[in-house]
């Protein structure tokens, strides 16, 4: 079987329940990408396409999500934990069950959602426990 040779590719083939760790796919086309439950630990999806993408189950830490284009993706009880989403557009993304938002450990710190855009998004059954922007984008929608 040939190695991926772009982000993209390396995505799509992860297994379920996969690990990565710092891995880059900043500014990248991820359009629709469907990766199985794996945990993203330090990495980098700023101002990455992420327009209908299937993310349920996913879990976050310590992630870069800055300006990603998240419009109509599916996190479905995805875990987010000391993530930057500022900017980020959420609108008519799936966030249902989407727990841990933030985890209030030291370790991890706050996620912060300021500017990001949800209008439109399915907030049901979202924990969001001292989620750094949160009452002002909630406020706008």
């Amino acid at each position: 079987m040939a190695t991926p040779s772009n982000p993209r590719q390396r995505l799509v083939a992860l297994q379920r329940y996969a690990a990565l760790r710092r891995e880059n796919f900043s500014g990248q086309d991820m359009v629709l990408v469907r990766p199985l439950e794996v945990r993203f630990t330090r990495c980098s999806f700023a101002g990455a396409d992420l327009r209908h993408a299937t993310l349920d189950g996913c879990s976050f830490t310590l992630c870069d999500l800055s300006g990603a284009d998240l419009r109509g993706a599916s996190l479905r009880g995805a875990r987010l934990a000391g993530c930057d989403l500022r900017g980020a557009d959420l609108r008519d993304a799936d966030l249902t069950g989407a727990g841990r938002v933030n985890t209030g450990q030291s370790a991890h710190g706050l996620t912060d959602i300021t500017g990001a855009r949800l209008g439109g998004a399915i907030l049901r059954d979202v924990q969001h426990d001292d989620v750094i922007g949160w009452g002002a984008v909630v406020d706008g929608l």
